[in-house]
């Protein structure tokens, strides 16, 4: 062996004796990321520059960070603080770490796209930190892709749309606050009922979404996704808002500090909202909040968050029109064929959520809840067409209880070698529905039954436990997951003259596996896929004798978001949606019907730029291919599926005492019917606020509309007659956009 190789094999065995050495002193760097405050930080990067390694704060601040070497450069960063580098000493390995974050403007430069399954909620949240939640309509806006429409005056839950769905009222996509689910199961309107106008707006501190059925942790509805919206904890301020504006509206807003310690925060918000709106009839509209919330945080050891809340809301409505009535002359766009329309409802909730601390890296996260709701609406969808002298206005109503509880064991930063972790949560929960008296009847003027179509009791009940993983090898981190969801639905049909109960159960299993790629700090690439499903309401369950219970859903994603430069954050995904089967309710009967197994493929492009400190620009666009998969060509389209929405804006941040926004939404034209032969009209909105900021007193002007377009906010395909007609007729029926809508705001903090 001549001496070049034996050079070769000595270099060679240094750099392997190197690299164990370097192995074997590989640690976990440990320790807590607060405020200067003290105050704890949760969800905070952790980042490692020399090996990409990457962790995230708990709710307690702690964290641990695998696979650290001397000087390593470890990056720390949280929205709306000052990102912070730490070279690594001999010290920090030994004794950890106290981190604390300097207060900042919120701006891209804070975001690090690491390994999170829906990494997008924490971009997205500086949309909502920028452009502040004006009203309960903007609240599900801020989902990227979502688009929502209201179609009875602000009192019913929106219509909303996300990747190829007519959601309706909350069919395909589960929403929750603070974990509480908001949809309601076997509801008189229709399955997945969704109101969210008991959430004040200004108590919302950030919004956690995910698209598709690839969390094991969201059950029932999450098909399309999920969207969870958190209520801030505490608030810095008092506060007191005055807005008021065109159409005889105005509104009150209250949020007061009533408790601050070392330990214990607690505050309470209300709210008074009325309007007539822009409606030849005007709406009486009128809706209540109150909201009172404590919250105590032992660092360390427990966390626990009480909310008890108030919402009633009434209102009268104009409804769906036929727009053959506006070409005939015999109405105006605001105006209505029946304007005894309308309804009211409430909901009363308590909520527990409550982590335990079990040891360093072990929690036991608890939360319960009950809720007390009556609904009652009066509709008329077809106008003479059943009854050609009374009318087909319809009441629906209900009384409702919900209760439930759900409690998740987490254990976190498992060590597997120098440099791989792990970490599993598990948990069991049930939800259940005890609906009294819904009712589906014919009605004249609101006043008198004409004849009852449905009456009965639902008592339906969800038990499901759920087991997810995650491990982190390298830049890859693996995420698998299962849910087992059981349900037993129950109805007692009290328009029989004999006892009339049935009742039926299912149960389903949905496997999951989601996969992460950080090729560094700044760019991720995500394959997502997994089984989800959507229950059906108990009346339709019950009379099928079970079948089509809970059709599956097959969900794929593939995606990247990448951080080109620190001011820019661009999102793209492609993505495909199969269901068993679909559904469609029929509002005129109070029914569900099954059409078919259905196929969406879609594409979503997103981005954010951060042109300067005080200004910052956001879009994303999506377009989705949505058909049913058993009709013939040209007869396949689902009825009113978005293909194409957008959705952007711009906003300006301490620009001296100035700040505002402009926002813009697009929903292009799509098929109203089967065969695409009726369509209905796509829209482009565009929305502006400007603030000013006086010490503690905040001088503002919201603008809904500000190029008053001719647009039509929800749009269906009815048939129906008019009182003068001998033939009904098929064709587009609409609730108008609102027109240009001005306001003006005074708050004050104290």
């Amino acid at each position: 062996m001549n001496y070049r190789h034996m050079k070769a094999i000595k270099l060679l065995t240094f750099f392997l004796l190197l690299g164990v050495f370097c192995e074997a002193n590989a640690q976990s760097l440990k320790g807590v990321v607060t405020d200067k405050n003290g105050v704890a930080l949760e969800n905070a990067g952790v980042f490692n520059q020399s090996t990409g390694q990457h962790s995230h704060s708990n709710l307690s601040g702690s964290f641990s960070l695998p696979g650290t070497t001397l000087n390593d450069s470890i990056f720390f960063s949280n929205l709306g603080f000052k990102t912070f580098i730490l070279v690594v000493n001999q010290q920090h390995l030994n004794e950890g770490i106290h981190v604390k974050l300097e207060e900042s403007s919120i701006n891209l430069n804070q975001v690090v796209v690491v390994s999170k399954v829906n990494a997008m909620s924490r971009i997205v949240n500086i949309d909502v930190q920028n452009d502040p939640v004006k009203s309960s309509q903007e609240i599900l806006r801020k989902v990227p892709g979502l688009i929502i429409g209201q179609h009875a005056g602000g009192g019913k839950a929106e219509q909303i749309f996300l990747r190829g769905f007519d959601i309706d009222h909350g069919t395909d996509v589960a929403l929750s606050v603070d974990g509480m689910p908001v949809n309601m199961v076997s509801h008189a309107h229709g399955q997945g009922y969704a109101d969210l106008h008991f959430v004040i707006p200004e108590t919302i501190d950030n919004i956690n979404f995910g698209k598709g059925p690839y969390y094991a942790d969201k059950g029932d509805f999450n098909t399309a996704g999920y969207v969870d919206l958190s209520l801030k904890k505490s608030i810095d301020k008092s506060m007191v808002s005055f807005e008021t504006g065109q159409f005889n509206t105005n509104r009150f807003v209250g949020m007061f500090d009533v408790l601050e310690s070392s330990k214990s925060n607690a505050y309470i918000a209300s709210e008074l909202y009325l309007t007539d709106g822009p409606f030849d009839s005007p709406q009486n509209f009128n809706r209540l909040n109150i909201l009172g919330r404590y919250n105590y945080k032992d660092v360390g050891t427990e966390e626990l968050t009480l909310t008890a809340s108030h919402f009633q809301s009434k209102w009268d409505a104009s409804g769906q029109i036929p727009q053959r009535a506006i070409d005939q002359n015999i109405i105006g766009r605001f105006g209505a064929i029946d304007d005894t329309e309308g309804g009211q409802t409430s909901r009363t909730n308590l909520m527990l959520n409550h982590t335990k601390f079990l040891g360093e890296d072990q929690f036991l996260k608890t939360r319960a809840f009950v809720s007390k709701y009556d609904f009652e609406l009066f509709s008329n969808f077809t106008f003479f067409l059943e009854d050609p002298v009374n009318g087909d206005q319809i009441r629906q109503y209900e009384d409702r209880t919900i209760m439930g509880a759900e409690t998740v064991f987490e254990q976190i930063n498992i060590a597997v070698g120098e440099h791989d972790t792990f970490k599993y949560s598990g948990g069991v929960g049930f939800r259940n529905d005890n609906v009294d008296d819904v009712t589906l009847e014919h009605t004249l003027n609101r006043k008198t039954v004409l004849e009852q179509y449905a009456f009965g009791d639902v008592d339906e009940t969800n038990v499901y436990g759920f087991v997810n993983g995650e491990y982190k090898t390298g830049n890859w981190t693996f995420n698998p997951s299962v849910r087992v969801d059981y349900f037993n639905f129950d109805y007692e049909n009290k328009l029989s003259e004999l006892y009339d109960n049935k009742s039926e159960s299912k149960a389903i299993v949905s496997p999951k596996l989601n996969t992460l790629y950080s090729v560094n700090r700044n760019w991720q690439l995500f394959l997502k896929t997994g089984l989800g499903f959507h229950s059906n309401d108990a009346r339709v369950v019950t009379a099928n004798e079970g079948r089509d219970v809970l059709p599956k859903a097959y969900g794929v994603d593939f995606g990247t978001i990448i951080k080109p430069v620190d001011k820019l954050v661009l999102n793209a995904t492609l993505w495909g949606l199969l269901l068993d089967q679909e559904f469609v309710y029929v509002g005129d009967a109070g029914i569900v019907e099954p059409s078919g197994k259905t196929r969406r493929v879609g594409v979503e492009l997103g981005g954010r730029y951060q042109l300067s400190d005080w200004l910052y620009l956001y879009s994303d666009v999506n377009y989705t291919y949505a058909r049913s998969t058993e009709e013939a060509d040209g007869e396949d389209y689902i009825p009113l599926a978005p293909d194409f929405t957008a959705v952007g804006g711009l906003s300006i941040t301490d620009l001296g005492n100035f700040s505002g926004n402009l926002n813009y939404r697009y929903l292009g034209d799509r098929a109203a019917n089967e065969d695409n032969s009726i369509i209905a009209e796509g829209y482009f909105v565009t929305d502006l606020n400007l603030n000013y900021d006086i010490k503690n007193w905040t001088i503002g002007v919201i603008v809904e509309n500000l190029f008053d377009t001719e647009w039509n906010e929800t749009q269906f395909a009815t048939e129906s007659r008019l009182f003068n007609e001998t033939a009904s007729v098929e064709e587009i029926h609409f609730t108008p956009g609102t027109p240009f809508y001005l306001r003006g705001k005074v708050s004050v903090r104290f």
